[in-house]
């Protein structure tokens, strides 16, 4: 099966970035897209969809050093569904996105009174905010992204 996910919007938190006992990096926040159209009325409707993403390895690191509450970001992932038992016994779930490829949308980099002046540079594709790109995977991934695909023949369900 086919599980890809492609998101454009605002980051509604800041990056909460954390270790694993292994050391591998782990950012969580939530991001909101917005869908805006026309009623049957005529009237102008805007729907806002609020859901969480988590970033791994490098990519977490990168999101918390570089993003911020407010970041406009372009997200490709896949969709996740998380389910637990509340305290109170009740079963809960909710759906986010494990990002893998991420593009900072954002013009110019604004000050983040939160973090600290990074210390460490980057390699330079990743080092300035792109502007307007599409999110394309790199050939070594094993999936095609949805751009990649071009016919109706090949889409996987």
């Amino acid at each position: 099966m086919y599980n890809r996910v492609i998101l454009l919007g605002h980051l509604s938190k800041n990056i909460e970035l954390r270790y694993t006992q292994s050391g591998h990096a782990i950012a969580n926040t939530g991001m909101a897209t917005t869908r805006k159209y026309k009623g049957a009325d005529g009237q102008s409707k805007e729907d806002v969809l609020f859901i969480d993403v988590s970033f791994f390895g490098r990519t977490a690191e990168v999101a918390n050093q570089y993003l911020h509450k407010g970041s406009k970001v372009l997200i490709e992932g896949r969709l996740k569904l998380e389910q637990w038992t509340a305290k109170d016994g009740t079963k809960r779930s909710k759906h986010k996105v494990d990002a893998e490829a991420l593009k900072m949308l954002d013009s110019k980099p604004q000050s983040q009174p939160d973090h600290p002046p990074a210390t460490s540079s980057l390699p330079p594709q990743r080092s300035q905010p792109a502007t307007h790109q599409t999110a394309t995977p790199q050939p070594s991934q094993p999936t095609p992204s949805f751009t990649q695909m071009e016919t109706d023949e090949e889409i996987p369900f």
